[in-house]
């Protein structure tokens, strides 16, 4: 009796402590939906650049899920044109807290079309201001380096 008792409790606490976790993992983007949006960003902005960047910058056509969002630079300048929050600034400005320039190394990754490339670098989550590990997949679409990242 004592055995099933002991094995009841530990299996409810181990439970208790896996369903958090779970529940936790469902309000940050995956590596494979990140993968998917970017996918689709790039196939939206060669089917029309204009119309994508606006869907990008409001967060419409589900180009917004939890902390997953395309972003776009122009390759030439590397201004943002599309940005939840940075756009019309610089991205080669951006260094994380290490003093990564992580900018910049997006901009390289996206120097040629077609081809993706991966970027690991610190950054805030929406709505914070602590750097948290961050991977975004990078690709030149036309005159634009694109990305979607996601959190580790």
């Amino acid at each position: 009796m004592f055995r099933r008792t002991m094995f009841a409790a530990v299996a409810t606490a181990a439970l208790g402590a896996v369903v958090p976790v779970q529940a936790q993992q469902g309000q940050f983007g995956t590596a494979a939906e990140a993968r998917a949006m970017f996918d689709r960003a790039v196939a939206a902005v060669k089917a029309d650049k204009a119309k994508a960047l606006a869907a990008f910058n409001s967060g419409s056509d589900g180009f917004k899920d939890r902390d997953l969002y395309p972003f776009c630079a122009n390759a030439s300048d590397g201004v943002f044109t599309a940005h939840p929050a940075l756009r019309g600034t610089q991205i080669r400005d951006l260094k994380d807290a290490a003093g990564n320039a992580f900018g910049e190394q997006i901009l390289r990754a996206g120097s040629a079309e077609g081809q993706v490339n991966e970027v690991s670098y610190s950054f805030p989550r929406p709505g914070t201001t602590a750097p948290a590990p961050k991977v975004s997949y990078v690709t030149k679409v036309g005159d634009q380096v694109c990305a979607v990242g996601y959190y580790k």
